[in-house]
């Protein structure tokens, strides 16, 4: 279990898990890691922890350094267990190090949690010595919970970001230059949209907040830290926390008898057809966290179901579900399916869009057992003067 130094006497200490594969709902095809730091100066400090299975690991890297019973404090960044969970192991190992959170929400969260510590709860701007270094606190609530804070080192132009900036990426390469950039960017974006797309005006407060800061590196809590692209990487945050749309439209479905299948790809050819690159989802075999990622920069979502037991398919509810929660802001859109019988799939569809705050663009596209050529033509037609009156 070997630290990797990221500069003189700073090292990340932190976890690999390989083998994760949902976070929360979202698919971690990745993997990711818990990333924790620790600073060797007069005063010895950890910032955050691991998730608790992976402590020993965590413990390993820091005895190749140090004593861990030499510790003096530990920052704690975030509450949230994959961050958090370290420490009433790490409590047994350092039993004088007292533990840095924010207030009053990380104080409040860590007793909640862990009791009664020798905790230190600072606000916005309060610094602590450690010696040769300063370490400084960035309050940024509810980016994505209401104790989250960052920390910067002035003197190392070092930012300990916690859960911004990060991705659920496990890899060896410690930083984004030790990686395919895109694929970094990719998961970079896909973790944005699946846990911080809610906090979009909270993201654009923190990232106001960091522009005074001078960053040569960023060191996150989960995936590859920054150091090669970091304005690349604050400029996407930019991007995605104030919903800058690209055009792109995701197509999103299930279907039974392939019916409402085939509509959905003649509404992805139209969309291609009238300028705006489609992203197909066939709700059976792709999961939506992958929608989600798409939906974060597009312009248009197109969901389709058809109609079972009165209702739209369980996958396209379950998608709503996510997707509300989410909150994606400035889609416009519609609903689409095929039916048997009495149809009602299709106005719960444009109803769940309506609730997802989505403006609808189009009336509802349906037909009843199955497609034709003229139906298709039509269909195809409508979507592209849809786009064409959106210019």
């Amino acid at each position: 279990m070997f630290p990797v130094e990221f500069k003189p006497g700073i090292y990340w200490v932190g976890s690999m898990d390989w083998s994760m594969r949902n976070f929360h709902g979202y698919s971690t095809e990745r993997g990711s890691s818990y990333n924790a730091y620790l600073i060797m100066d007069e005063k010895i400090t950890l910032i955050d922890t691991v998730k608790a299975p992976f402590c020993m690991e965590m413990l390993g890297r820091i005895r190749n350094i140090v004593d861990p019973a030499k510790i003096d404090y530990i920052v704690s960044n975030h509450v949230e267990p994959d961050h958090s969970g370290g420490i009433p192991f790490m409590m047994q190992q350092c039993p004088n190090a007292k533990i840095v959170t924010s207030d009053p929400n990380g104080l409040k969260g860590l007793t909640g949690r862990y009791g009664e510590r020798d905790y230190i709860a600072v606000k916005a701007g309060d610094t602590l010595s450690l010696g040769q270094r300063t370490l400084t606190f960035v309050p940024t609530p509810m980016l994505h919970w209401p104790d989250s804070m960052v920390t910067y080192c002035p003197e190392e132009e070092l930012l300990f970001s916690n859960d911004a900036f990060g991705q659920h990426l496990a890899s060896v390469g410690r930083f984004e230059d030790d990686n395919d950039l895109s694929e970094v960017m990719h998961q970079a974006k896909k973790y944005y949209a699946n846990i911080l797309m809610l906090f979009g005006p909270q993201a654009q407060k923190a990232i106001t907040a960091l522009s005074e800061l001078k960053i040569s590196m960023i060191a996150t809590g989960h995936g590859v830290s920054w150091r090669s692209h970091i304005p690349e990487i604050i400029q996407a945050y930019k991007d995605w926390s104030s919903f800058k749309k690209t055009d792109k439209a995701v197509v999103v479905f299930d279907t039974m008898w392939h019916t409402t299948e085939i509509m959905a790809k003649n509404v992805a050819d139209a969309f291609q057809k009238a300028g705006i690159s489609p992203r197909l989802f066939d709700l059976r075999c792709d999961h939506i966290s992958d929608v989600m990622t798409e939906l974060l920069d597009a312009k248009y979502i197109a969901v389709g179901s058809p109609t079972i037991n009165n209702q739209m398919m369980p996958t396209v509810a379950g998608f709503f579900c996510y997707m509300k929660g989410l909150a994606p802001k400035g889609l416009k859109g519609f609903a689409f399916g095929s039916y048997g019988w009495g149809g009602q799939s299709i106005p719960q569809v444009e109803e769940a869009l309506k609730d997802c705050k989505v403006e609808i663009a189009l009336d509802q596209q349906k037909i009843q057992n199955t497609v034709n050529p003229p139906f298709l033509k039509k269909l195809q037609q409508n979507v592209v003067n849809m786009v064409s009156s959106q210019k």
